[in-house]
Order: structure tokens, then sequence, then C-alpha cells
């Protein structure tokens, strides 16, 4: 691997790791926290809390206007070229526009909470609640900017130490206040504060990691140019996110029409838990995007190069996982719900088939796009999706119910990213790794027997199951991946070394990578004695 693609690679699992890991325990942190909460403020109270917060979330979506990416795309891009005074610029500009736009929806939502309140979640009684989480907003979007800039700047861990903040001051504030006695107030108030104490903070690490860039004198000239650029390269993906943010919305309605609430129910309930997904693949999207984007002036070979090295090692992590979550669909929602709900397992399995588009580039395709700036065929691909949803989930949902709702939401992503995928092939000459892929396909396929046979005919509790089957099959997975040349010991070698940087995940991964290369060895000294 040439050196300049061997650092690219090695920041970006340095990225993805802290990504993964800060979301991770963020996502635990808030998870207690909520479950906590829930439990002092009781159902009714609870939901009113949640319904609460929905007016703002809604509306942090008008504020991005694409900045975030483009802030990501273009620090990675100047810091590659050493414009680190532009670096500056774009991060300044990107914070100033999104706490502009952050200030405008905060007071739409102040100013118009009764009307929300009233229209929107039906509820009048909850205006003040809705006003005082408007004030969210503000600091949400300047939060997020911050967290984005650090991915750019490659400081991902000052990423996870912001998320980390925000998950505790929440979990701290809003516990606090509701014990005091201030209820469904003190949990939002709390709630805001949260983001308050973390864009505050969060500033001061920004401030901090940018500060070699202050002695380098900015040139004015380039100010405007370089805030365009972001605005030409952002709003694409600006109406991409609106659209994908979306598809919720219309999928409640079209659930609404066609099935009865205990299906809804069984539904949100697959849904809550292949959200989880998201703490891992969330990560590697971002992880990938400052990738491609230094690589925008590098020549295509290196574009097809680490496409190729990001789409093989994204779906060997992903493709079983998945495998995984849909063998044990069934103890998973015992374990987490309950015998109450008996169709969410067969929701939760089907819904996952979603991520075995990864081979086909469902993660690595957006951000090989964004990164090299094309932003409008990002667009088309939420655009086709979008579009094939649309139309397919009223006839889908009524004839097949709640698996007509999911299989719409596939068939539609799948066209999105087919796309894509041509796209890809036909303009940077991209090549679709069928034999790889196949492999990876085949491997977690096959690893898939044993625990099928341990969960139709063992008789273990749901939670022994799961850590059983889990250990089982990754253990199979990890077998078999040397054993039929997926991967080589030659590029085992290369992932120990890309990890060096990132020492505790070497740490973690090192007794596996050394269990495989011993594999490999062993198969290519029997292959070639």
């Amino acid at each position: 691997m040439a050196d300049e693609l061997t650092k690219i690679a090695e920041e970006s699992t340095r990225a993805g790791f802290f990504l993964i890991s800060g979301t991770a325990s963020a996502t635990i942190i808030m998870a207690i926290a909520s479950i906590i909460i829930a439990r002092l403020l009781g159902p009714e109270l609870y939901g009113q809390y949640t319904l609460a917060l929905v007016t703002p979330q809604l509306l942090l979506l008008f504020t991005d206007l694409g900045i975030n990416q483009g802030i990501i795309k273009f620090t990675a891009a100047f810091r590659a070229k050493n414009e680190n005074w532009r670096v500056k610029n774009v991060i300044k500009y990107g914070l100033i526009v999104r706490a502009a736009a952050g200030t405008i929806i905060f007071a739409i939502n102040y100013f118009f909470a009764d009307f929300f309140a009233a229209i929107l979640l039906q509820r009048p009684e909850l205006a003040l609640y809705v006003r005082i989480a408007a004030i969210s907003v503000l600091f949400q979007a300047i939060f997020t900017t911050i967290t984005s800039a650090f991915v750019g700047l490659d400081k991902s861990e000052y990423n996870a130490l912001a998320s980390n903040i925000q998950a505790s001051a929440k979990a701290i504030f809003s516990l606090s206040l509701v014990l005091l006695g201030f209820g469904i107030a003190g949990a939002v108030i709390g709630y805001v504060i949260s983001y308050a104490v973390a864009a505050i903070l969060g500033l001061a690490i920004l401030i901090f990691a940018t500060r070699e860039n202050e002695k380098i004198q900015g040139k004015s000239e380039k100010i405007g140019s370089d805030l365009k650029a972001i605005f030409h390269y952002g709003i694409p993906l600006y109406l991409s996110i609106l659209l994908t943010g979306l598809i919720p919305v219309y999928q409640n309605v079209v659930l609404a029409f066609f099935t009865t609430d205990v299906d809804i129910g069984n539904y949100k309930a697959a849904i809550n838990f292949i959200s989880l997904m998201q703490v891992l693949t969330v990560p590697i999207t971002t992880a990938l995007l400052p990738a491609f984007s230094k690589l925008n002036s590098s020549t295509g070979e290196k574009v097809r190069t680490f496409y190729k090295l990001a789409s093989k090692y994204t779906a060997m992590i992903i493709i079983p996982l998945t495998f995984l979550i849909i063998i044990l669909s069934r103890e998973i929602v015992e374990v987490i719900y309950g015998n109450a709900y008996q169709s969410a397992p067969i929701f939760l399995a089907t819904y996952s088939l979603l991520y075995l588009m990864v081979g086909f580039g469902y993660l690595v395709l957006p951000s090989l796009y964004n990164g090299l700036g094309e932003t409008k065929t990002t667009l088309k691909m939420s655009l086709i999706t979008f579009v094939t949803l649309v139309l397919m989930s009223p006839i889908l949902t009524k004839a097949y119910n709640v698996q007509g709702l999911i299989a719409a939401f596939l068939i539609a992503n799948f066209c999105g990213t087919t796309y894509g995928l041509y796209t890809a092939r036909k303009n940077f000459k991209i090549p679709f790794e069928v034999v790889v892929l196949l492999k990876i396909y085949i491997n977690s396929a096959v690893g898939s027997i044993p625990p099928l046979l341990i969960v139709n005919f063992g008789h273990l509790p749901a939670f022994p199951n799961i850590l059983l089957i889990g250990l089982l099959y990754l253990f199979i997975y990890a077998t078999l991946i040397p054993i039929t040349k997926t991967i080589t010991s030659n590029e085992l070698e290369t992932a120990k070394n890309i990890m060096k940087k990132t020492k505790l995940l070497l740490l973690i991964a090192k007794p596996i990578l050394v269990y495989q290369q011993k594999l490999a060895k062993s198969n290519e000294f029997i292959k070639n004695p």
C-alpha cells in the first residue's frame, strides 16, 4: 500500500475507533439515564417529556444547511494541502452560519410554541415545555458543528470526549432536577443544559485544538470563495438530509393508515434495536468522509484502491454482525421487551437485511461522493430512494402489512444504492469485487449454521443463548476468513501496522489478528509447500 494511502488508512481507523467507542459510551450513559428518568416520571409524564422534544428535534434539521459535512470535507482537504489558515476560516465561518441558523430556528420554535403544541403535538398544555426545549436548538447547532470540525481535524478523540460530556451532563442535570421535584420541566431543562455545557466546553477544546493555526495569517480574499464552495457543496447534502428525515414520518403515516396499533408497537420495538447499529455504521461513514476528501486531488487509481479497501473491511465487519442479529432476533426481543412483542423478531430480522447491501456500497458510496465533492450524486441517490419508497410503501403495506412497509424500504434503498454503484463504476471506474464480497457473504452464511442449530434445538434461556451463540458465531467467522483467503497474512500484517497508532484498538484486536495470521500462514504453506 502506498505511503499516502497507508497514512489515510491509519487516520481513518483511528477516527473510526474513537467515533465508535465515543458514540457507544455516550449511548450507554444516555440509555441508563433515560431508563431512570422514565421510571421516576412514569409512563404518562415520560411520554409528555418525549413529545416536548419532538418539535426542536424536527426543526434542528433545518439548521444544518450541509455545513457540518462541508466542514469535515474542506477541513480535511485543506489540511492535506497544508493550507491551515483556510482550515481555521472554514471552521470559524461555518460556526457563525450554523449559530445564525440555530438562532432563527430557536426564535421560530420559541414564539410559535403554542401553535406547535396544539397542532403538531395535539397537546396545548405542553407549550411551556416546548418553549423551554427550543433553547436547545441553538446549542445543538453549535455542538454538532464543533464535533464535525473535530472529525475534519483528525481529532476524533475530542469528538468522543464532547459526546460523552453532553451525555454525562444530561444524565447529571436531568436526573438531579427530576429528583428535586421539577418533573417534566426538570428533565427538559437538564436536556437543554447538557447541550449548553457541551457546546461551551467543546468550543474551548476546539480553540485549543486549532491554536497552532493562529500564528498563520489568514487571507481574507479567500473567505468569500470558501463559504461559497461550502454552500455549493452542502446544499445538495442538506436536501438529502431533509429527504432522509422525512422517511420515518412518511412511514408512520402509512402505518397509521394500513396497520393496527399492535403492529406499529412491534415495528417500533424492532426499529429501536436496529437503530443501535448506527452506533457502528454512522462512525464508519463519518470517518471515511475526510479520508476520501484527502484523496480529492489524488489520482483516480488511489481513489479506487482506497474504495476497495474501505468497502472490503466495512463489509467484513457489518455483514457478519447482520447475520448475527438475524439469527438472534427472537432472543434479542425477548431479553429487551419480553414475550409480549410477538411480531417484533421477524420485523427485526427483515429490517436487518438492509445492512447486507453494504457489499454493494450502501455505507461507503455516500462517503466517496461527499469526499470527492460529488454531492449532487448523493442527492440523486436520496431522491431515488425517497421517490421509490413513497410510491411502493402504500401498495406493499396494504398488501403485506408491516412486512410490506419494510420490503418497500429495502427495495428503495437497493435502488438508490444501485444507482450510486452504477455511477461510481461509470465515472470513477470503481470495480465491483465480486470474488472477495462473495467470500464474505458465504463465510457469514456458513458461520450461521451451528448457531442456527443451537437456536432451534437448544434449551438455554435467551440471555445465555445470546452470549453463547454470539461468541461461537464470531469464532467460526474469524476462523473462516483466513482459511478461505478472504484476507491474507500480508493483509493482516498491514492491518496490524495500521492499528499501531491506536494502541487501545490494537490491544483489543491483536489476539484475533495473531490467531488469523497463524491460520492464514498455515493455509498458504499447505497450498504452496
